[in-house]
């Protein structure tokens, strides 16, 4: 168990860190990085592709889809 003070001590330590930081950071210009130029862009043309590439799938491959074997399966006949 720590004691009190001992505890107070490094939490405000840790506060005027964190705080010196954050107060660092607010001062250094932000540049623009890729994400923020081009995220939307390739989030939104990954988007397309894929749906484009699941619809052409669906629709032109000749995919049967969930097929229902009711019909399908016959039993053998029995020879007597």
């Amino acid at each position: 168990m720590m004691f009190p003070l001992a505890r107070y001590a490094l939490s405000s330590l840790k506060i005027q860190r964190i705080q010196q930081i954050m107060a660092r950071q607010s001062h250094i210009k932000h540049s623009p990085d890729f994400r923020d130029k081009h995220g939307i862009t390739v989030l939104a043309s990954g988007t397309t592709f894929c749906l484009v590439a699941w619809v052409f799938l669906t629709t032109q491959m000749e995919i049967e889809w969930n097929p229902s074997p009711v019909g399908r399966i016959t039993l053998p006949k029995r020879v007597e």
